[in-house]
């Protein structure tokens, strides 16, 4: 997943969206410097067209930008920006100047307001791209209420607008399909970074005399969680497979489901490595697998996106076998 576009990203979060950022975020400042240099970099214009001042790169040739992204925790909405852009540019609509979130679900139109309970990235975004009743919709940070969720550092939030505010979009975006891929992105790349630090504090701690990483309950489940986070980097692959910038849903929805399916192994085992240090707010691990937790429900759970690959299978007819070689990959039968 390694390129020339995704290694300078790498650089970039590394020097910009240090721990210090991520934790300040979390309190209620903004990251706005760290955003002005992602945003001046072209990140976020990775998929729109060239026709339209972007870059015009794959989906395959971005990923490594999502998952450095993820890797880094940024505190901004870079996978969301980057495939909200990528579709409104193949639609023909102006380019929004700044962060935009997905909100598939979670949005609704009573009394001339618009609202939603736990907005993603409400407290970073610029804009939401949201849908609401089959209908997309663009919504302006600038004019809307914020309340914090209660979820203790998340960057969501509750949010809501004047009618008046909100911009509809003609065309109906994919929006579940782009929300999955961007998660599933920003999975793996938060997993890898949490099996690095399990790695390193198995091979500092020590205990009777020697690296706790050289125990073979440790190494056992250290293997495990290797094993899970090698599963969501193939889950990050099949999610960012499509055509013309955009995902393939069949492929975003499993590579979703897997992603989330591993999070609650990977960051259990994690803290079970790192002992009490983990949970403590001076320790870095606790920033990861707070967020993972998060995104592992964003845009669906696992259990969410089983269904609908099942509904799908069922309604297809098809055997189990032809269904993974058609279906799934958008293929004719042979």
């Amino acid at each position: 997943m390694d390129n020339i576009f995704g290694d300078a990203a790498e650089r970039l979060f590394a020097q910009t969206c240090t721990p210090d950022v991520i934790r300040r975020a979390e309190q209620g400042q903004p990251s706005g410097d760290a955003w002005r240099a992602c945003e001046e970099a072209g990140f976020a214009d990775a998929l729109v067209l060239e026709d339209h001042g972007g870059a015009g790169l794959g989906l395959a040739d971005a990923l490594p930008v999502v998952v450095a992204a993820g890797r880094h925790l940024c505190p901004y909405p870079i996978a969301h920006t980057l495939l909200a852009r990528a579709w409104l540019s193949r639609v023909q609509r102006p380019q929004a100047s700044g962060a935009i979130a997905l909100a598939p679900q979670g949005l609704a139109i009573d009394d001339g307001r618009v609202a939603g309970t736990n907005v993603a990235w409400a407290r970073s975004a610029d804009y939401v791209l949201a849908g609401i009743g089959g209908q997309t919709w663009l919504l302006p940070m600038q004019a809307a209420r914020i309340e914090p969720n209660g979820v203790h550092g998340s960057l969501d939030g509750g949010v809501s607008w004047a009618l008046a505010d909100a911009e509809r979009i003609d065309h109906v975006a994919p929006l579940e399909t782009l929300a999955a891929s961007a998660y599933t992105g920003l999975i793996a790349g938060a997993m890898d970074r949490v099996l690095a630090m399990t790695l390193d504090y198995a091979n500092q701690r020590t205990q009777f005399g020697k690296p706790i990483g050289r125990f073979q309950a440790v190494q056992q489940q250290i293997s495990e969680m290797a094993e899970q986070v090698w599963a969501a980097r193939m889950a990050a692959q099949l999610a960012f497979q499509g055509e013309d910038g955009l995902p393939r849903p069949l492929l975003a929805a499993l590579g979703k489901a897997r992603a989330s399916q591993a999070v609650p192994r990977v960051a259990d085992i994690a803290h079970a490595v790192h002992g009490a240090i983990g949970v403590t707010a001076e320790h870095d691990l606790q920033l990861y697998t707070r967020r993972l937790r998060e995104w592992r429900l964003a845009a669906g759970s696992e259990s969410h996106w089983h269904d609908r690959i099942g509904a799908d299978a069922l309604a297809s007819r098809s055997d189990a076998l032809t269904y993974l070689r058609t279906a799934l990959y958008g293929k004719e039968t042979a």
